[in-house]
């Protein structure tokens, strides 16, 4: 447990550090003369990815099982154009079920999992009420909830090759 605690508060300081160079950001726009309100220089996430190593599990267990909803399915050769959405923001940032065909991605993919660090992150209103329901649909947590500083957190596997950490603030 001490480990993955110890990697946990990497991920925290990480996320810190990423607000910090975000305002760092803005504050580099500024210098330059550009308008914060100015749509044509503010930047948005749209689409972001989780590397699977099988799309149909993968859409499987992150609609059925963690609730995302489908938004795109779109076939471009080999692989899919898949994607999932939070049902509460349908038009919202994407998430690319993207498949670790590129060696490179796999070996980073498997390094992430074997080391104990999440992929990624996503927000939760409750973990504890997140941790008991997806635990009852027989989802496998390498953390229960852990509270650090003012976050809880829990980090969980999500079947396609990557573990997945959920917050709550």
């Amino acid at each position: 447990m001490k480990g993955a605690v110890r990697k946990t508060n990497y991920w925290i300081a990480i996320a810190l550090l990423c607000g910090a160079v975000s305002l760092r950001g803005q504050d580099a726009l500024k210098k330059a003369g550009a308008d914060a309100n100015n749509s044509g220089v503010r930047m948005k996430i749209v689409v972001t990815s989780v590397m699977v190593n099988d799309q149909e599990k993968a859409l499987r267990f992150y609609t059925g099982t963690l609730g995302f909803e489908k938004k795109q399915d779109i076939p471009t050769g080999g692989a899919r154009w898949l994607t999932v959405v939070s049902p509460d923001q349908p038009d919202g940032p994407e998430l690319l079920l993207e498949p670790t065909s590129f060696p490179p991605a796999k070996t980073y993919q498997k390094a992430l999992f074997d080391a104990g660090i999440p992929l990624t992150s996503f927000a939760v209103a409750d973990v504890e009420a997140a941790y008991g329901r997806l635990q009852k649909l027989g989802v496998v947590f390498r953390t229960k909830p852990t509270k650090m500083g003012p976050v809880t957190i829990a980090v969980f596997d999500d079947t396609c090759g990557n573990l997945i950490q959920i917050a709550q603030q």
